[in-house]
């Protein structure tokens, strides 16, 4: 796996009960594993092949699909609890007795719940254009995609352009080549998540957004939060409140970065990734 590149990694899959979860993996398979959890309908294919690969040159990385997304069965959770959950089974089969987590928007809602449930699992953590269980604008997300996605259609754009990054020169720009390293992989690409499947996950972000706060003292590993400063989805201002709240977090915040500001700036979030990473 030490010399494969993240768009020719091989699709896997592994089955604990009744669920089935495809997943790829990339890097020497020593050490601590980094799990990566995706965002609102991320699949496979929507991690940036560039950020993978930097990571995958020092450590040992794991990427999946949630339940009901991609080439995973069964149906998408309707809670971020229960998704937590999965993610849990999906680890437990694999046989890892700690590991880190590299998460980003909805992967990072679902990554608090997790180390929640299993605090000793997780040995760092990464929290990229995310917030806190009840957040400041989190519930808006629905409305925002869906009028994104309107937007695009009109203008024959894939809606992350509009999502995940400032409508600058340097934001457009970025975009265009992020779009364009997402399709560099040309062979047994992953399964688009289905509609319903999106709505569930949708519901599912809003109703967390919606929910009583969480009390993040309880996170006790190293945390590194990231995020652009002109996060629309989930507002910067969420990961003020987590480097707040979850004690001796650091924070990055990339200037004129959206959503997506560790796709804008991949080789600087890399290089910051793995100096937390590589205890």
């Amino acid at each position: 796996m030490a010399n494969v590149q993240y768009i020719n990694a091989p699709n896997l899959t592994i089955q604990t009960d009744h669920k089935v979860f495809a997943y790829r993996e990339l890097g020497e398979r020593q050490g601590i594993p980094i799990v990566f959890f995706n965002h609102l309908a991320g699949t496979l294919d929507n991690w940036d092949p560039r950020i993978i690969d930097g990571i995958a040159k020092h450590r040992w990385v794991i990427t999946f699909d949630n339940q009901g997304v991609g080439l995973s069965n069964g149906k998408v959770p309707n809670t971020i609890q229960h998704m937590a959950l999965d993610a849990l089974d999906f680890i437990h089969v694999l046989g890892f007795e700690k590991i880190d987590i590299l998460s980003f928007s909805m992967g990072g809602m679902i990554a608090q719940e997790l180390i929640m449930l299993e605090p000793l699992l997780v040995g760092r953590l990464i929290l990229a254009g995310t917030g806190p269980r009840g957040g400041v604008g989190i519930e808006n997300v629905t409305k925002l995609s869906d009028r994104d996605t309107v937007r695009a259609l009109l203008t024959l754009k894939d809606v992350k352009t509009y999502l995940f990054f400032t409508r600058t020169a340097n934001g457009k720009q970025k975009a265009k080549e992020f779009l364009l390293r997402l399709k560099e992989r040309q062979i047994d690409r992953d399964k688009s998540i289905g509609l319903k499947a999106y709505r569930t996950q949708l519901k599912a972000i809003n109703d967390w957004g919606l929910a009583e706060p969480a009390n993040l003292s309880e996170i006790k590993v190293p945390t590194l939060i990231v995020n652009g400063d002109a996060d629309r989805m989930v507002p910067t201002v969420n990961s003020h409140v987590l480097n707040q709240r979850i004690t001796g977090s650091d924070l990055i915040v990339y200037e004129d970065a959206g959503h997506g500001g560790i796709f804008q700036y991949y080789k600087s979030f890399i290089s910051s990734a793995l100096d937390f990473l590589n205890y």
